[in-house]
């Protein structure tokens, strides 16, 4: 075999090396989302390996959430550490409010108010809904969480349901509880929080 030969079949070996190894990666990576225990929001699987915002773009009951978070830029907030406890509105919660008031929310000039309605949705800390009903019980069927926006929610249980209270009044129930990320939970609810 001539040493051309020889380099050409070497570099075709490293590279059917290169591709089994690559594949094999990726196979694994397959594997272990398969094995994970996944909640299905809005059509698609939550991976709890995957972050908030990794998980979320998939929910197509979600779009309206993700395009907020992104145009309050949060993106980043959000596939962060954490860890976060995330009440998250569906697209059915937005079509709640007022007409007109999302298109309006997501605009430039407003991105100050917008920031602060998404953010009262997020607290500080993993917890799930075992951890909402023990605070909820500790405080003798009344729980208050603080927000990352600074404000306060009411947690209650309520005819088997979760029920958050915010600032208004305005009354939420959670309707999947535990959908857990890598960098915390998500709770589904069925309405726009609103801060003071």
């Amino acid at each position: 075999m001539s040493s051309k030969s020889f380099a050409t079949a070497l570099i075709a070996c490293g590279l059917a090396i290169g591709l089994t190894s690559t594949y094999a990666t990726f196979a694994n990576a397959q594997d272990a989302m398969k094995s994970e225990k996944t909640v299905m929001v809005g059509g698609a699987a939550m991976y709890p390996s995957k972050n908030i915002v990794e998980n979320a773009v998939n929910s197509r009951d979600h779009t309206t959430l993700v395009a907020a978070v992104k145009a309050a830029g949060l993106v980043d907030t959000l596939e962060g550490p954490g860890p976060f406890t995330v009440f998250a509105p569906t697209n059915e919660a937005f079509g709640k409010l007022p007409k007109g008031t999302v298109a309006t929310l997501v605009k430039p000039e407003n991105k100050a108010t917008l920031t602060n309605i998404l953010t009262y949705h997020v607290v500080p800390g993993r917890l799930t809904a075992a951890d909402l009903d023990q605070m909820v019980r500790d405080g003798h069927g009344k729980a208050m969480l603080k927000t990352v926006e600074g404000g306060s929610l009411t947690v209650e249980r309520k005819g088997g349901r979760l029920e958050i209270i915010d600032a208004k009044g305005g009354h939420s129930f959670v309707t999947i509880g535990n959908v857990m990320q890598s960098n915390g939970v998500i709770h589904v609810v069925n309405k726009v929080l609103m801060p003071g």
